[in-house]
């Protein structure tokens, strides 16, 4: 039988009462507001001399500007301050009490954008209106918790050196027993306070750290859009780059031996003399099932990534599908530099997507292709045939996939395929230089 251990009961409220003035989360709470009015009258006082000149400069952009950079880089580096001051004297485990990160310093763009968006932040002026705050609040706040503690400590205390007060103060008599037991009493009151007074200026130093730091919901969504873009992002360039790696294993690997496997087959066949037919007739069929295989195998690779895309580039790959079509092709691509390897694989298998479609499907005789840069920084794709139309982007023609993964590149894609033809697609992807 094992022995059963108890826990000891949870103590009542009065023992609370009376243990909250030597608890540590009471001290915790008071050395941070401590601490934070003599932080806040060094950062505070930073802050209010560089609000007032950037605001004295404020007719001239020039001088202004480098104070503004100044009181916005401040500003944040004493909301870091503040935040591991609080931090750092807030009870338990440093995972539960770490606060959401502020939204960025913005660091795209020359420094004069990177300013401008700065003056255009709510998140940093609510930074600021909070250092040019805590210069009066924090400090008003650590005196009056440190003079609630010092008047409970002469209250309890005072009967030790009653004898050495005049006899009277303000105009109280501060005579015999009875004045010093209510000294005393109103002392115990204040000791026994002292406790939520300071976890309540504790919590208010807090409340106003937290608004000037954490971002709005539109912050935070926009700050989500920008997470989820940039996974997105990598997630098809994840894609990609194991597509490439699929390519390389397969052509360097799997592909080089059926073709010596079909090499050695074609040897045989012409050389064999003075054997069976059956056996003849068995390695022929195996030599030419050997080149079909070959050849689906090379229709593999060049479906999961073509080679070519990334030797040549764009233009040579789409000249490749475009001489294979069955179907005659017009092709001008006009780039002035190659675009980054996510959005060359999606343009790439967007057109043969639509080449494979218009061959199949259409009953077209010619198929146009365009691809060019826009003046918005974007890739414009257009695909057009002559065909009989009414194409569905959704009844299963893999222009639905493509149009995902477009999306997933911050593309728009787009089918008009009246019936009775022509059939457009177009898609617009942005242009990322290599």
């Amino acid at each position: 039988m094992q022995p059963t251990t108890t826990q000891p009961p949870a103590p009542g409220p009065v023992a609370r009462w009376w243990h909250a003035p030597f608890a540590a989360d009471t001290w915790r709470a008071t050395a941070q507001i401590e601490l934070g009015m003599l932080l806040a009258l060094v950062t505070g006082s930073v802050i209010w001399v560089l609000a007032v000149a950037g605001l004295a400069l404020a007719i001239t952009l020039v001088l202004a500007a480098p104070v503004l950079a100044a009181l916005f880089g401040c500003a944040r580096t004493f909301s870091i301050w503040h935040r591991a001051r609080i931090e750092a004297m807030t009870p338990g485990p440093p995972d539960r009490r770490r606060w959401p990160d502020p939204p960025p310093a913005p660091t795209a763009g020359g420094w004069w954008s990177r300013l401008w968006a700065q003056v255009r932040s709510p998140s940093i002026w609510r930074q600021v209106g909070y250092h040019l705050a805590s210069l009066v609040v924090l400090p008003v706040l650590g005196l009056m918790v440190s003079l609630w503690w010092c008047a409970a400590l002469l209250g309890i205390t005072s009967g030790t050196f009653f004898w050495s007060l005049p006899g009277d103060v303000l105009g109280i008599p501060i005579t015999g027993v009875g004045p010093i037991l209510v000294i005393t009493a109103l002392g115990v009151v204040l000791l026994l306070t002292a406790p939520a007074v300071a976890t309540s200026a504790a919590m208010l130093d807090a409340s106003l750290l937290r608004r000037a730091m954490a971002p709005s919901r539109s912050e935070a969504l926009a700050q989500r859009v920008v997470v989820l873009t940039e996974s997105r992002s990598d997630a098809v360039a994840a894609a990609d780059a194991e597509r490439r790696r699929l390519e390389r294993d397969l052509h360097d690997g799997t592909q080089q031996r059926l073709v010596s496997l079909a090499m050695n087959l074609g040897m045989t066949r012409t050389t064999m003399v003075d054997v069976p037919d059956h056996v003849r007739d068995a390695v022929t069929s195996a030599h030419e099932e050997a080149k079909l295989a070959l050849a689906e195998l090379r229709d593999l690779v060049r479906g999961l990534h073509p080679a070519v895309l990334d030797d040549l580039g764009l233009d040579a790959a789409l000249s490749g599908i475009a001489a294979r079509s069955p179907i005659p092709v017009r092709l001008l691509v006009d780039l002035p530099s190659r675009p980054s390897r996510p959005i060359e694989a999606a343009a790439y298998f967007l057109i043969s997507e639509a080449l494979t479609n218009a061959a199949k499907h259409s009953g077209a005789t010619t198929v146009d292709i365009l691809v060019e840069p826009t003046a918005a920084a974007e890739l414009r794709i257009v695909v057009s045939d002559n065909g009989r139309g009414g194409a569905d982007p959704g009844g299963g023609s893999g222009l639905a996939g493509l149009a995902g993964r477009i999306s997933a590149l911050d593309g728009t894609f787009a089918v008009l395929s009246p019936v009775g033809g022509p059939t457009v697609v177009t898609a617009t992807l942005p242009y990322h230089s290599s």
